[in-house]
């Protein structure tokens, strides 16, 4: 019998190594056996819920209430972006992307809708960051700074000047390099430069670009706020969010519901901050679904907030009221590391690993083996505490985790 502190196991190996301690304890196993790290650093990519399109990617088009695999396999997944689609980068640096295809968004140089992932005919090895949109188009930058879109463009949604679909990857008319984050709403488009600079194209009938018009733009416009510290962009179906390196959070565009978060219902055409003012936000997202939008962000303290539409409970304050003031999860708790929005649903991973997951559950894009929805988080029937990022698509969820051994 061995003894681990106050645990005590019978599971003994030949030296003497006590392999109970092993069932929960990652860090004990691997300095027993070093060779097992890579094998612990392993991150695979799971995805579940609405599936009729193949964006589970596992080479079907059944729903899944529980996560799978993507039929891609591999253990070098690095980030994943959801939208009417998913696209992942690994850690190659290669771009994959999967699910419905009508307008190209897949940037394959097809229409052919897919069930398991494919690169874009652009290949390459130094895709850095991506953003699937919620009406069939993608964004994604480059390691040398490079903008590039693809996909629905009958607003101006690509930025490349035009009103034409792409279904391979052309770069936005501003062209440059120095191009840093970037995010897909539904019919418009929003990227933060190097420079600081923020930058909107599309769609804009709500004042979703920021600029102080109604007027949509097919090219890259600044915002009417303008300044050179913007830290990072997130779009939702008519409205935009984004925070500044001084923590400030600032929102403009459609407000029917309070997204905003200004304790109103007006929408606005040009950047305003949160009722809470505070200086302190770390990451916000923006939900995607007409007629019930609503955005989240988490503060430097850790604390999740939730604001708008809430039909769902996608807010997760154990309530279906909308909310046009940023109001906290019953989770609580200030451990939150990371958010994401979808249609209806709502996920976020906590600085322990765990993920959380709440909302409507119709296909089962909780992940908890179910189709009951939910107002307040609850975990996925993975359990585990080695996830490591979670993205939120139209009736469907995707995630990345260490793998198992």
């Amino acid at each position: 019998m061995a003894v681990t502190g106050s645990i005590t196991t019978r599971f003994i190996d030949e030296k003497g190594v006590d392999l109970g301690k092993t069932l929960i304890e990652k860090d004990y196993l691997i300095s027993v056996y070093p060779n097992l790290l890579n094998q612990f650093d392993t991150p695979m990519l799971m995805t579940w819920g609405s599936n009729f399109l193949g964006q589970l990617g596992d080479n079907t088009t059944a729903n899944k209430s529980s996560p799978v695999q993507t039929i891609a396999y591999g253990a070098n997944w690095k980030s994943v972006a959801c939208g009417y689609n998913a696209a992942a980068i690994k850690t190659d640096g290669t771009l994959w992307c999967w699910g419905d295809n009508s307008y190209g968004q897949l940037g394959d140089n097809t229409i052919t809708k897919r069930s398991s992932p494919v690169q874009t005919v652009a290949f390459g090895t130094n895709w850095k960051q991506v953003s699937a949109g919620w009406n069939y188009h993608t964004a994604a930058t480059k390691n040398d700074g490079t903008l590039w879109g693809w996909g629905k463009n009958n607003l101006g949604q690509l930025g490349n000047n035009t009103a034409t679909h792409k279904s391979s990857p052309v770069q936005t008319f501003a062209f440059g390099t120095n191009w840093k984050q970037v995010s897909c709403g539904v019919i418009h488009t929003a990227a933060i430069k190097t420079d600081g600079t923020l930058w909107c194209w599309g769609w804009n009938a709500d004042g979703q670009l920021g600029d102080n018009t109604l007027v949509r733009k097919s090219s890259p416009v600044q915002t009417f706020a303008g300044g050179t510290n913007w830290k990072q962009v997130a779009c939702g179906y008519k409205h935009t969010t984004a925070t500044k390196t001084d923590g400030t959070l600032w929102s403009w565009g459609n407000n029917n519901n309070g997204q905003l978060g200004d304790n109103t219902t007006t929408s606005k055409s040009s950047p305003i901050q949160t009722i809470t003012y505070n200086t302190n936000w770390k990451q916000v997202d923006c939900g995607q679904n007409f007629s019930i939008a609503y955005t989240s962000a988490i503060k430097n303290d850790g604390t999740l907030w939730t604001w708008g539409g809430n039909a769902y409970g996608q807010l997760g304050d154990n309530t279906t009221t909308n909310k046009s003031s940023p109001v906290q999860t019953v989770n609580g708790g200030t451990n939150w590391k990371q958010v994401d929005c979808g249609y209806k649903q709502m996920a976020a991973i906590k600085t322990d690993g765990t993920l959380w997951t709440w909302g409507d559950n119709s296909y089962g894009e909780l992940g908890d083996n179910t189709r009951t929805s939910r107002s307040s988080p609850i975990q996925t029937i993975l359990y585990g505490k080695n996830w490591k990022s979670v993205s939120c698509g139209r009736g469907f969820t995707a995630a990345i985790k260490d793998g198992d051994f």
